[in-house]
């Protein structure tokens, strides 16, 4: 397969992952009268269980042994578990409840909060274009806030959750592939949804089996609506560069900004969308700082393979 051959199947899958996961908002919708709980119980479940399957058939289940040996990794395992089971809940919870544009605005502060964290907990050092963005993200969250009455905590804790995931992700390198990872994410965090499906059993709120076939089907579809994504996601960031991959990342909080204000009728006040178009000059900073950045790394190592004669 030639090069360009790869780009072009690494672009389609990361513009269908984005796309996917840019209709979360109403796939999610579909599954009322479901609550955020009993999705995230059954999202962990038939994730889990689709994972297990794949896994079966395809005989590669000796990792696990390899990773129960390693304790420290498979702690980074589960507390990745944890944080994305906390990005989806409170991402469900956002959908369910009409908040929709404020998780929207969760996944366009993705970008900084990962930037932020970096120089954090690993120490970056960041050129002045990336401070730049990082700024004036900072002013567009305190002006949010202001505007709000209250921190925009769903956007807040949508942002912290999945940059803390792919933060560990990072750490934990690219020792498992993406299916194993989210087998032992989904496994490591099982507890939970056994947990919260007993529970709501013994109050009687389950809607599992009470509301018809499709209902049920939709709910055993939330394994696929998790792992498809994922694994486009995988295929993509194999194929592509990097800044292909950040630019693409932007579709995801656009449909869902798209989706909340015109297909399921959330206002958003003036005042609101300055602070959105805060964000937004934030990210355009951040993204040419990054395209310009990756050209200027190319050009480099093009002069060291072809020194000028």
């Amino acid at each position: 397969m030639t090069e360009a051959r790869r780009r072009q199947e690494g672009t389609l899958a990361g513009f269908l992952t984005y796309l996917l996961w840019g209709a979360f908002p109403l796939y999610f919708a579909t599954l009322r009268p479901a609550g955020p709980w009993e999705i995230l119980a059954h999202r962990i479940v038939w994730t889990l269980l689709l994972c297990a399957i794949v896994l079966v058939l395809t005989r590669d289940l000796r990792w696990l042994l390899e990773l129960a040996r390693r304790p420290r990794r498979a702690g980074g395992v589960a507390l990745a578990g944890l944080f994305i089971a906390l990005n989806w809940g409170v991402y469900t919870y956002a959908v369910l409840s009409g908040h929709v544009t404020e998780a929207a605005l969760g996944y366009f502060l993705n970008p900084l909060v990962t930037v932020a964290l970096g120089v954090v907990v690993l120490r970056e050092t960041l050129r002045r274009a990336q401070w730049v963005a990082v700024a004036v993200g900072g002013v567009a969250a305190v002006y949010l806030t202001i505007d709000y009455g209250r921190p925009p905590w769903i956007s807040l804790v949508l942002a912290v959750s999945f940059a803390s995931y792919s933060l560990l992700k990072n750490r934990l390198g690219i020792s498992l592939s993406p299916i194993r990872s989210l087998a032992g994410e989904t496994l490591a965090i099982l507890p939970v949804a056994v947990v919260v499906l007993v529970w709501l059993s013994a109050r009687g709120e389950t809607t599992f089996l009470a509301h018809g076939g499709v209902h049920t089907a939709l709910l055993v579809s939330t394994g696929l609506a998790t792992a498809v994504p994922l694994l486009l996601f995988a295929a993509a960031a194999s194929r592509v560069p990097l800044s292909t991959i950040g630019l693409l990342q932007f579709l995801t909080p656009v449909l869902q900004l798209m989706t909340g204000v015109l297909l399921l009728g959330e206002t958003v006040p003036a005042s609101r969308w300055v602070g959105f178009a805060m964000v937004w000059v934030a990210l355009a900073v951040l993204t040419w700082d990054m395209v310009t950045h990756v050209r200027r790394s190319r050009r480099a190592r093009r002069d060291l393979v072809e020194p000028a004669p």
